[in-house]
């Protein structure tokens, strides 16, 4: 039996994920707003610094694998602190955790999104700035309808650049844990809810979002992907972020390669 910690954990991708894993007979330390094992806002510094300390509890002080699944999807502030702040924060503070583990494991949720054209300030900012700064730039953009879907593309390619930045560094690899993302496409969760309520809303999606492979997923095909990363079978991938999205990068992409 193995622990895992999952963010998220109380719906979508996070939910079925600790199903998933509950039903193959592991521990699962569920973090969310509320409705789990730990209640902590991701979204914080302080409530970062709570989940950590409550997992710790919990754990006795030793984890198997982390999969911060936790994100927002609404063109907000909130999106930018949770999706990237609260997801590295998540993989930094409870990685000393994974120090007792034989095979420690860690997984990230970016998204196909991560393809679309960010906005450069902002990525620069999450990746090289100050959070308040990174903050700052996010309200500008939220208060403007024409930028402000930019926030989610550009939170989670930014998690995605931390993933490949860090990989392979002595924590990480050199300690023994793979370290990677997955980038799912459309997933029927509550995050999607709305964005697939009509026949006419859907179509428009999947003209965004190409997937000619069986179409919109439900949130148990990127569970069963999450349990494998972070299973003992995963030895050698190494910051790599996996599109389990139906075709979407190979269409948007094309003959590119990471």
């Amino acid at each position: 039996m193995r622990t895992y910690v999952i963010t998220g954990a109380a719906s979508g991708i996070g939910k079925a994920t600790s199903e998933l894993l509950q039903e193959r007979g592991h521990a699962v330390i569920g973090v969310d707003l509320k409705g789990s094992d730990v209640d902590a806002d991701l979204s914080t510094a302080e409530g970062r610094a709570t989940m950590v300390e409550a997992v710790t509890e919990k754990s006795g002080g030793s984890i198997d694998a982390i999969i911060a699944c936790a994100g927002l999807s609404t063109p907000t502030v909130a999106t930018a602190k949770v999706n990237y702040y609260g997801a590295v924060g998540t993989l930094t503070g409870l990685r000393p955790l994974l120090a007792g583990s034989e095979a420690p494991r860690a997984v990230a949720i970016a998204s196909m999104a991560s393809l679309f054209p960010p906005d450069d300030e902002l990525l620069h900012l999450f990746l090289d700035g100050a959070e308040e700064d990174a903050i700052a730039r996010a309200a500008v953009l939220a208060a403007n309808d024409q930028l402000s879907a930019q926030i989610y593309g550009t939170s989670k390619r930014a998690l995605a650049l931390w993933i490949r930045r860090h990989a392979a560094r002595e924590e990480w690899a050199h300690a023994g844990i793979p370290l990677n993302a997955v980038a799912p496409g459309i997933i029927r969760t509550p995050m999607t809810k709305d964005l697939t309520a009509t026949e006419e809303a859907t179509k428009a999606l999947l003209e965004m979002v190409p997937m000619p492979l069986n179409g919109i997923a439900d949130a148990i095909v990127v569970a069963r992907l999450l349990a494998w990363l972070t299973s003992e079978e995963n030895t050698h991938l190494c910051g790599q972020v996996v599109f389990v999205d139906g075709g979407s990068d190979v269409i948007i992409r094309g003959e590119s390669t990471w």
